[in-house]
């Protein structure tokens, strides 16, 4: 069975374009059934590319974002999807507030030990760096959580 995983950050152009490249490239290597998206709390950027230095980041560390593109979170995701992993604290608390009744996908911090990972959108290179360590930590903990469900 595949599991869905959707990723969510506040505009879809930083973190959870990278979780979903992490997840994607991890699960694959692990020969894991999923299907990954990402999706933004806010409308700013529907339609952009991810961010460049997320991209560059991402791709130093063999991840392919390059095809990504923003998108709003909607209601059907929390139907859609069985995983929505919030990136932080205010992306947990958004998600909550968008989920309608009846809907049973899991919603939960991306990081497991509940820390937040930082929005790097306006810092540099080394702020991008520190949040994929923190995304490919929180990645590695997922995967061998859904290995042990397979």
């Amino acid at each position: 069975m595949t599991t869905r995983i959707l990723v969510v950050c506040l505009g879809n152009i930083c973190r959870s374009p990278m979780g979903q490249g992490v997840i994607e490239k991890r699960a694959a290597e692990a020969g894991l059934a999923v299907e990954v998206d990402s999706a933004g709390l806010g409308s700013w950027h529907i339609g952009n590319p991810p961010n460049p230095r997320g991209l560059k980041v991402a791709a130093a560390r063999g991840y392919d974002n390059a095809r990504q593109r923003a998108r709003q979170v909607r209601a059907d995701d929390f139907h859609g999807f069985d995983l929505i992993l919030g990136m932080d604290a205010s992306n947990i608390e958004g998600l909550a507030h968008l989920r309608p009744d009846g809907a049973l996908a899991e919603i939960r911090l991306f990081h497991p030990t509940g820390q937040d990972i930082p929005d790097p959108y306006y810092g540099g290179l080394p702020d991008y760096e520190h949040a994929l360590d923190l995304i490919e930590e929180a990645a590695d903990t997922l995967i061998r959580e859904l290995a042990q469900r397979a």
